[in-house]
Parts: C-alpha cells; sequence; structure tokens
C-alpha cells in the first residue's frame, strides 16, 4: 500500500484521522510528545483531515509551528475513518506505525507498552479498551458486531471497534483499502499470514466534540462488511507467504 521510501531512517508514523476534533487536537498533541520524548525513538505525526468544517485545519497549521513532525494530509471530500487510514499508509515513512483517534479517548500514555509488545516475530498490536465509556447502546452494539464478526470470518478479535495499534508498515502493502476497512485491518492481516496480538489500554470518557458514530453505521454496516470478509478469507493470498526477495548471486 505505501510509496514512502523503504530507507527513510524514521521509526514511527503517527496516523490519525480528523473531523471535526478542533478542541482535541492540541492537547493530543502535547500528550503524544511528551511520552515519545520518554521514548526516545524518532517519530511523525499524519494529521489526516478528511474535510473538517470547524477550525481543525487552522488549528493543524498552528500547531506545526511548535512541533516541526506534524504533517497534514488533507481530503478534497470527506470520506470517512477507513480512507483517512488508507492515506496515512501510503504517505508514512515510519518502519512502525501508530493508528489512534484524535478524539482524545485513546490514551497515548499506553504507547511505550504497546511498542514492548511489538516484538520482531509480531506484525501488529490491537488494542483491546479495559472500560468502555461508551453509551449502553453503544455497548451492546460493539457487543452484537463483535460476536457476529468473529462467527462470520473464523477470527478472533476482542474489540474490532479499537482502532489503537501499532502495526508493522512492511505488512500493509496488500491490505485491501475499502469503507470499514479499518474494522477488519486486524483480520485482513492475519489472513494474509501475518501474526496479530491484543493488549489491554485505557480508554477514557470524550469530554470535547461529538462522536461520529451511531447505530446505523456500527452495527448495521459492519453486519455487511463481515460477509465481504468471508468472501476475502477464501480468496485472499497470503501476503508473507508469496513475497518476492531478490535473487542474489
Amino acid at each position: 500500500m505505501s510509496k514512502a521510501s523503504e530507507a527513510t531512517g524514521m521509526d514511527i508514523s503517527f496516523v490519525i484521522p480528523v473531523f471535526n476534533e478542533e478542541d482535541n487536537l492540541e492537547p493530543l498533541m502535547a500528550e503524544i510528545a511528551k511520552t515519545m520524548q520518554g521514548v526516545g525513538r524518532s517519530y511523525e505525526v499524519l494529521f489526516v483531515n478528511d474535510k473538517s468544517t470547524d477550525t481543525s485545519l487552522d488549528v493543524l497549521r498552528k500547531l506545526t509551528e511548535t512541533y516541526p513532525g506534524i504533517r497534514i494530509l488533507n481530503h478534497r471530500i470527506n470520506s470517512g475513518e477507513s480512507a483517512a487510514q488508507a492515506t496515512g499508509f501510503e504517505q508514512a515513512r515510519g518502519e512502525l506505525i501508530i493508528t489512534m483517534d484524535a478524539d482524545q479517548q485513546n490514551n497515548p500514555a499506553d504507547i511505550p507498552d504497546m511498542l514492548a509488545a511489538m516484538k520482531d516475530d509480531i506484525d501488529a498490536v490491537c488494542g483491546v479498551r479495559r472500560k468502555r465509556e461508551d453509551t449502553r447502546i453503544k455497548k451492546i452494539s460493539s457487543k452484537l458486531a463483535n460476536g457476529f464478526r468473529n462467527s462470520i470470518t473464523g477470527d478472533k478479535i476482542s474489540d474490532a471497534g479499537c482502532t489503537y495499534r501499532v502495526l508493522r508498515r512492511s505488512a500493509l502493502h496488500d491490505v485491501l483499502v475499502f469503507n470499514g476497512m479499518h474494522r477488519f485491518l486486524p483480520t485482513m492481516l492475519r489472513l494474509q499470514g501475518y501474526r496479530v496480538i491484543e493488549v489491554p489500554v485505557t480508554e477514557r470518557p470524550r469530554t470535547r466534540g461529538e462522536s461520529k458514530y451511531g447505530l446505523n453505521n456500527r452495527v448495521w454496516r459492519g453486519i455487511a462488511d463481515c460477509f465481504a470478509m468471508r468472501w476475502y478469507r477464501r480468496r485472499c493470498l497470503n501476503g508473507r507467504r508469496y513475497a518476492a526477495t531478490d535473487d542474489k548471486y
């Protein structure tokens, strides 16, 4: 998927979709910078502005004056979280990619533990929220969607709705991009032969802005996508096994 140079010297790329999160961006970036200072690895932060209609873009441009590692990628039309992630994957330069939401519900303090779990034989570390702060409807819809998707896909993902992940960029070249990809990314990676593990992460309540997800785009769309994943399970190629290597004499 990514066309970025393999020899960038960059350790980590954050990929953060943004849609109308003007009040969350500055405190989120401050937390990321503080955490990464302790991690001590080179990084960039790709904010993918998904055609926000508030002042998110202005806030991001202002933040670049303080944080030179920020890159802003702008969508011409509002395309959704999966498209925003795909854009970030395409442009990321880091060997590892950290995906997280812009609403501050993902806690950057979890990053060191997630990176520690990314051993040499691991291709993706996926967060599982310890304590859900969602509404009752969201909790029920997530439980139903997770159970149904696992029964259809044959996979066992504890929290498909959590997009707080550390991914090896080299594993993303053959990922199928579609509207809903972000929910099924761990399953697709496993089907392609990559090793995916889950670790507990903190779930914080949203204190600013509004959620972009409701019943219709959490349950019904996810159920429809499960049947596409069942087809994909039968037809996908194992990316890890068929990857070509240079012929060296």
